[in-house]
């Protein structure tokens, strides 16, 4: 074991949605998301009024710089860069797509990227002071979830932060003509209704401006 890795298989089962998302879906999805983060930005103050740099600074307010961060479901890696800006410079990502990958570990060549799932994250028990998502555990079939919740749990030393198409309960949304590619729900209340030590320091919903949908982040923290 070197540098925190925990010698595990990339996934522990091929599901329909790694099946996707890893092949031609998912290779288009990176095209057509392949943004900078100012791009990002304005796309965040469409939807809802607000950047996500504003979203990420109100969140991450109380974080010491200095720690050590894992995004699952890095993608390109664009979220990650918006927290180098910050100042946050102990980063790595996991992305099941070899495609977005590549195109990530081009962007950050300081960041730690490495190809795996979050049914088995390749990092030992709390490796991690603070592990997060954005728009990735709506993609996960709730059969799956609390497998992914449970390794991402296992990964974070502190915190876990998310931010997740929100409903007050379990609803399958049609992607793109699919079906079986989208949820939403209320993930924070997963998470700590799957483990009880975790505790809610902060959630905000926010309603897009033209629709009614909403998303939510959630910062969740283990109890002393």
């Amino acid at each position: 074991m070197t540098g925190g890795q925990r010698l595990v298989p990339k996934t522990p089962e091929t599901t329909e949605q790694i099946r996707t998302w890893a092949g031609e879906f998912g290779r288009d999805f990176t095209d057509r998301n392949a943004v900078t983060t100012e791009q990002l930005d304005d796309h965040y103050r469409k939807n809802y009024g607000i950047t996500r740099s504003e979203m990420n600074q109100r969140f991450l307010e109380g974080v010491p710089r200095d720690v050590r961060i894992l995004e699952v479901g890095c993608n390109i890696g664009t979220q990650l860069l918006m927290l180098q800006q910050m100042g946050f410079a102990n980063l790595y990502g996991i992305e099941i797509q070899s495609y977005a990958l590549d195109r990530a570990k081009d962007r950050l060549p300081g960041a730690v990227l490495t190809q795996a799932s979050a049914f088995a994250i390749p990092y030992r028990d709390r490796f991690f002071d603070l592990v997060f998502t954005s728009a990735v555990l709506i993609h996960i079939a709730p059969v799956d979830l609390p497998l992914a919740l449970t390794e991402i749990y296992r990964c974070a030393g502190r915190w876990i932060w998310g931010f997740e198409y929100y409903a007050p309960a379990v609803t399958e949304v049609v992607y793109r003509g699919n079906r079986s590619l989208l949820w939403k729900t209320d993930y924070a209340r997963f998470y700590q209704e799957q483990f009880q030590d975790l505790e809610l320091v902060r959630e905000e919903r926010y309603q897009y401006l033209d629709n009614d949908n909403v998303d939510a982040s959630f910062l969740l923290r283990r109890k002393a």
